[in-house]
């Protein structure tokens, strides 16, 4: 999960998983794979920082429940 804020101000979790495309035209404009979009503050750029970081972690957690076993 990432969070994202609406022009509110608000905050809230999209699933990364879920996110099929995002978009600047001018606004960024976040699309689902069911089709729901979300308009939120955040830039494209800094939203691929966190889908990047959000990533690395589940593949840290992976890594390291491995080593375990």
């Amino acid at each position: 999960m990432i969070r994202v804020t609406r022009f509110s101000g608000q905050q809230y979790l999209i699933n990364a998983d879920q996110i099929e495309t995002i978009e600047s035209a001018p606004d960024t404009i976040i699309t689902l794979l069911s089709g729901r979009k979300h308009i939120v503050r955040e830039n494209a750029d800094e939203l691929l920082s966190r889908i990047l970081a959000y990533r690395k972690g589940v593949l840290a957690g992976v890594i390291v429940s491995r080593k375990e076993t």
